[in-house]
């Protein structure tokens, strides 16, 4: 039996979550996640499997978040504190709901924010902050002085590249008129998980919260502060519908790379595993690396034949 890798996958990354940063720019990213707003945003990665990107519009109200897709879809993903929707063709089909409410300790940030000057975007002004691990730059924000909006984040790799950028190309601060969207009454509850295999840390990732869902799905969800992923195991392999073989310390990966963000799925002896994240590639090994390995079933069928004939 396998399970495919679907909707809640895709909207789970979407939550927002706490960031362990200085306090002038924890007060603006608070600002930037009450604020009201529409806007159009480009993102645009160079990945080892080639260049993604995409122009999706975002609307903002009341702490809520709602994604469209700038094409001929009709699919709408959105998310706000502790959950996540997608509606297509005004019908809601997938839904979950999660209450996680540990955060990193402030004191003890991994990011070091330095003030890189004002500037001026899409006419306002704004100010650019430099998110630093040691004298690593990971990450650029340019932030509406107005309201407290993050307009652009840059990330960057290890060796200074480029590595993802999400930019706003409109921007309309008043407040979106939506519909109104009747919830799902078989909607996918999710609930907080206190008996879990996976690791309290990752690589330098703290687990912030681990959730079971109906079926058994196994989930926890890591930051460092900045990036985040989170790590799915399932009783049954999970299937990755696209992307390429990636081979690292002798397993084999699926790996796909989406604008924004990453996903690996693998066989493990007892299932299958996946992770989804928006950190950089040069991450994913070390993370990888501390997660159960992917079976090879092949191997022990040679080592079989081998002893057995």
């Amino acid at each position: 039996m396998k399970r495919l890798l679907a909707g809640v996958v895709a909207g789970l990354l979407l939550i927002p979550h706490g960031v362990a940063l200085g306090a002038e720019l924890d007060e603006l990213l608070e600002e930037s996640r009450s604020a009201s707003y529409s806007a159009e945003q480009l993102i645009s990665c160079a990945t080892p499997d080639g260049v993604r990107d995409a122009l999706i519009e975002l609307q903002q109200r009341a702490g809520e978040v709602r994604y469209f897709g700038k094409s001929k879809s009709t699919t709408e993903v959105w998310s706000g504190y502790g959950g996540w929707v997608v509606q297509s063709d005004g019908s809601v089909i997938d839904s979950a709901n999660v209450d996680g409410e540990e955060v990193l300790p402030a004191e003890e940030p991994r990011y070091q924010v330095e003030e890189a000057g004002q500037a001026l975007y899409l006419g306002r002004r704004a100010d650019t902050y430099v998110l630093r691990d040691g004298e690593l730059a990971r990450a650029e924000l340019i932030v509406d002085r107005a309201t407290g909006v993050i307009m652009s984040v840059v990330t960057f790799d290890d060796e200074g590249g480029v590595y993802c950028e999400r930019t706003f190309v409109s921007y309309n601060p008043n407040v979106p008129e939506w519909p109104v969207v009747e919830s799902d009454p078989d909607s996918e509850a999710l609930v907080a998980s206190s008996e879990s295999t996976l690791p309290e840390e990752l690589a330098g990732f703290t687990r912030l919260d681990v959730y079971v869902d109906d079926d058994g799905l196994d989930f926890g969800y890591y930051s460092d502060g900045f990036f985040s992923f989170a790590v799915f195991e399932s009783d049954v392999e999970i299937v990755l519908d696209g992307g390429v073989v990636y081979r690292v310390d002798g397993g084999s990966y699926a790996r796909e790379f989406t604008p924004g963000q990453v996903t690996y799925t693998w066989p493990i002896s007892n299932g299958g595993m996946a992770l989804i994240g928006d950190l950089p590639p040069d991450m994913h090994d070390a993370v990888l690396a501390e997660l159960p390995q992917p079976y090879d079933p092949g191997f022990f069928k040679r080592l079989w034949r081998s002893l057995f004939g």
